[in-house]
Order: C-alpha cells, then structure tokens, then sequence
C-alpha cells in the first residue's frame, strides 16, 4: 500500500475507535519484504520470498487496554477489529499505567538514519554470495564437510498513529550471512560458524571470507583437550563478549526494575563497572543495524550513556515502566503489531578500550580464551552466573591448543568490577563489544 492508503485506513480506525469511546488509540502498520537463500555442499536448499503487511489496534477505555491485529486492511475488517477490541476491553483488568504519547511528547522530524538500501538484490547475486560463502570454506585444509551457509535480505516499513496527532514512519533494510563448517572425520569432528551483516549490500563483508574464516575456526577447534579446574583469568572473544551486554540491558530493562527482578534495582547513579568502562546505546547511529528515529510509541529517540564512567545512569524505558517509576521514558519503547510496547535496547555497545587484544592476551600466564558459550545458567535477580563455553588455552601469554567442556562461573556484580576491554569493536549486530577480560573466574575442567 502506498502512504495515502495507509493514512486512510489508520485515520478511520481512530475515529471509528472514538466513536465507540476508546479514550485513546494508537495503530501501527508493518510492511515487510524478505528473501533467504541457503546452500549446502554448494548446491542450493533453499529458496523462499515473503511479503507480508500486520496491523494493530491499541485500544484504551477507562485505563483497560486490548491490542488485537489483522493483516486483512479491507474496510469491513476494520470495522470488525474495532467493534472486538471495544468489547473485549471491559473484561480487561486495568491498568493505571497504559497510555499513549502526548501530544507535547512525539517527534516531529524524522532524521534520515541512512538505514535504507532502496536496492532489492537479484536472487542470482544471493546464490552466488551464498555459494561463495561455502565453498572458500570447504576450500580450508582440513575442512571435511559442511552444515550449509545462509544469506537473508529484508526491507520493513514501520507506521505508527495514534489519537493524540502521532503520524510517523520511517523504512530499514538488512543483510545477513552465515556459513557453518565442519573439520576433521570419525569422532573427531568441530563445527564452527561465522557471520556478516549489514544495511547496505555494498557494505557485507566479502562472502569468502566469512565463509573462509568459519573454516579455518573449525580446523583451529580440532583436538580439544581437558584442563584442571581453577580460577583465572578468561577472555571473551568479541560474539560472546557481547552476551553480557544481552544480561545487561534486560537487568536494567524497565519491566524488570518495576517487577524487583533485578539485581541491579537499587543501583541507579551508583558505580557497577570500574571507572574506564562506558556502555552507550545508539539509536541514531548512521547505517546502524538496530537504529531507529522514533521508538514504538513515537517519542525521539537519542544517545544514551547507560554506564558513564562505570557508573549506571539510567534504566531502558518506556511510557508505562517510567510512569510507575515516576520517570521519563527515555525512548525505548519497542512495538510488536499484537503486542503492547516495551522496553528494549537498540544499537546497544561497549565503548573499546587502550589495549589491543594481542597486549591483552599476552600479559596472562596462564588462562583461558572463550569462543563459544552454552547454556543459560544465569539469575539476573541475584547475578549468580554459570554457562558451559569451549575455546583456548592460553599459556605464558599465547593462545595455545583447544579446549572443551569447560564451565565458567562467578557473579555478575564481581565481573563487572573485574572487566577490562580492548580495542578492537566493531559493529556487527545490536549487541558489540570489543574483546574482554575478566580476572580470576572459576573455571572447571
């Protein structure tokens, strides 16, 4: 549909919505366009184009709300959506804290993000990049078979109303690619991956290359050995570095302050990371994956130091959690078409350190270096953690040989303290940090 029709429809479905005694309304419109194409031993699996258009109805009466939504935009249908929500929402308990965006509160300027590859790729220049992607890994010596490589392309057109004037929208598009190798025979085999993204086709990584490296990782991971339990130093390699930013953001998540689930609840302006530690989510970053002008209920979005000097300096909010904390939301609100809004991170980063990772791993006697991480042993309302992890072992400051089925533990109020990060960020998804160390862990054999 074009913008006109779209208009159209939204502006019915809030007078409709008035007219049946909605107090307040808000609707948001999703039009997405995906292709995937994936390969296995360089013959193409699989095939597949979507499209699809939602919509949704948040529907206030009396401060009860429904959300219900439809992918079918006739004028009937529409009529049909609202004559549902406005009797579901009397059975509907209340909530004191449902509202909408003010007036005085949602953007006015849409900033041009730079998140719109207007070109829709051919599907011929998808099976070659994912083709090539495969076979310079199966091309790696030692490489002896392969899970397949995967290449996605998306474009989404996000509208969002409501009664109080809000009349936005903004467009993104993505690519993606991942090859999975598999090295050495018999009971002696590893798979590894490795993946690209980005908003640009001309900005993915070479698609060799991904598929190269997920190659050679898997060669490297041959021959895994054992070690004695101890406590010492681990360094995160950079995609799994970043799983502490993901216990992070839903720690400090506004649902979770509300709820006393968290036990960072009571350390807002107080210091959890040492002083060299910055943590920044960006919204506004040009040519970010997860970057967005306006959050899900229309209110600006903008840069924010969570930790400023290891200091935490604000929670992910929305209208609803701020209102119970008697805050401000600060632009968080992410929405889903059946779903009402919540808090959620956007292009969420470790700001890098002084020290490259070379320096970083040298200066450790013995330890460990984390390539993968398992399992989900983690209580974000204490900050106990445990996860199960493989990578290396690191002797007199060299990585060394491979290790498995080890498993790291600590808590999560200690290991902020001890993280130190280098300086090598790069920005590959909504989460990215730079390469991590985090002093004396306990780690089993």
């Amino acid at each position: 549909m074009n913008k006109s029709q779209i208009n159209e429809k939204a502006n019915f479905l809030i007078k409709k919505s008035k007219k049946k005694g909605a107090d307040d309304v808000d609707v948001v419109y999703v039009e997405n366009a995906n292709i995937d194409v994936g390969c296995r031993l360089k013959k193409i699996e699989k095939l597949e184009r979507s499209e699809s258009n939602d919509l949704g109805l948040r529907y206030i009466k009396n401060k009860k709300q429904v959300i219900i939504s439809t992918n079918d935009l006739n004028k009937e249908s529409l009529e049909e959506l609202v004559e549902k929500a406005s009797k579901m929402v009397s059975a509907i308990p209340k909530d004191p804290n449902c509202k909408i965006a003010k007036k005085s509160e949602i953007i006015r300027k849409v900033p041009n993000l730079k998140i719109l590859d207007i070109k829709e790729p051919s599907i011929n220049s998808l099976k070659n990049k994912v083709i090539e992607a495969e076979k310079a890994g199966l091309n790696v010596k030692g490489v002896s078979n392969s899970e397949g490589a995967e290449i996605g392309w998306n474009r989404s057109k996000v509208f969002l109303f409501n009664s109080n004037g809000l009349n936005v929208n903004y467009e993104s598009s993505s690519y993606s690619i991942y090859a999975v190798l598999i090295a050495g025979s018999g009971t002696s085999m590893e798979r590894e991956y490795e993946f690209a993204s980005s908003v640009f086709e001309k900005d993915l990584e070479k698609t060799s290359k991904v598929g190269r490296r997920a190659g050679e990782l898997a060669v490297k991971r041959l021959n895994p050995k054992k070690i004695k339990t101890s406590k010492i130093p681990v360094i995160f390699s950079p995609r799994v570095a970043n799983s502490f930013l993901r216990h992070l953001s839903t720690a400090l998540n506004g649902n979770s302050i509300t709820r006393g689930t968290s036990f960072l609840k009571k350390k807002l302006n107080k210091k959890i990371f040492s002083s060299e530690i910055n943590i920044i989510d960006d919204p506004l970053k040009i040519k970010g994956l997860q970057s967005k002008p306006f959050d899900g209920e229309g209110l600006i979005t903008k840069k924010i130091n969570i930790i400023d000097n290891g200091e935490l300096k604000s929670w992910f909010l929305d209208l609803s959690t701020a209102n119970q904390l008697n805050l401000k939301s600060t632009g968080h609100a992410s929405r889903g078409i059946s779903s009402p809004p919540s808090p959620s991170p956007t292009n969420l980063f470790f700001e890098p350190g002084n020290i490259t990772p070379k320096n970083l791993i040298g200066n450790i006697k013995k330890g460990v270096y984390v390539t993968e991480l398992m399992g989900s042993s983690v209580n974000l309302i204490n900050g106990d953690y445990s996860r199960g992890g493989s990578g290396f072992w690191i002797d007199k400051g060299e990585i060394t040989y491979p290790i498995n089925g080890i498993t790291i533990a600590d808590n999560l109020n200690e290991m902020f303290k001890k993280m130190t990060l280098a300086d090598d960020l790069k920005f590959k998804q909504g989460f990215n940090s730079p390469t991590m160390l985090i002093e004396d862990m306990i780690v089993a054999g």
